[in-house]
């Protein structure tokens, strides 16, 4: 195959994310990108080393855009929130490469800009040692556990009607719990969800 003209890292980052979206994040691979990309697999890796590499290059494509800038003249919960909200944005529209911003937080610069803005956000608000180790390792585990069950386990989803049609004298509360679940949307439940979260991290600044 002839070598593509203008064959930028953005270029091959968008041809390994599109085929994480269409055929799912075991499907990633250098011979599945070359051919998204139109060109032999020996000849993409004069660009690229690996699929290790290849991942590193999709999540910084999908968080790159993730502003970082915390909006002014609000409390520090808010400006979390928001920061969360952003990734959950961002890396929920793309939900196949969740696991990749795990394995990679070590290394990923996106990753690691918008843990130093929510770190910023929670020294200015006095959470500090390990109360700040564990704030921001809440946050990240909470927003990638939010987006795997919007994209895996909906409270929309025919999981939570099978849970409610449990029998009520064996399961009382799950069948009542998710009778509630189908009145809440994704949104109202992330929220709620986070709101848990960071009223735990108000908590640990007054104890």
């Amino acid at each position: 195959m002839p070598r593509p003209r203008s064959l930028t890292r953005d270029r091959i980052a968008g041809a390994a994310l599109a085929v994480i979206d269409r055929d799912g994040l075991a499907a990633l691979s250098m011979r599945a990108v070359a051919a998204e990309l139109g060109m032999s697999t020996m000849a993409l890796y004069r660009y690229v080393d690996d699929r290790q590499e290849l991942e590193g290059l999709v999540v910084e494509l999908v968080l790159g855009g993730v502003d970082l800038s915390p909006p002014p003249g609000t409390s520090w919960r808010e400006r979390v929130a928001v920061l969360v909200g952003r990734v959950r944005d961002h890396v929920g529209a793309h939900p196949g490469v969740v696991p990749l911003t795990m394995t990679h937080r070590h290394r990923s610069a996106g990753i690691l800009r918008w843990s130093e803005a929510v770190l910023g956000v929670l020294a200015e608000a006095g959470v500090d040692g390990p109360a700040r180790v564990v704030a921001l390792r809440g946050l990240l585990s909470y927003v990638v556990g939010a987006i795997q069950l919007d994209h895996l386990a909906s409270l929309s989803g025919p999981g939570t009607a099978a849970l409610a049609g449990l029998p009520r004298e064996e399961f009382p509360y799950m069948a009542e719990t998710a009778a509630h679940a189908r009145l809440v949307d994704a949104d109202e439940e992330f929220r709620g969800g986070l709101d848990l979260v960071l009223r735990g991290i108000r908590g640990s600044r007054e104890t």
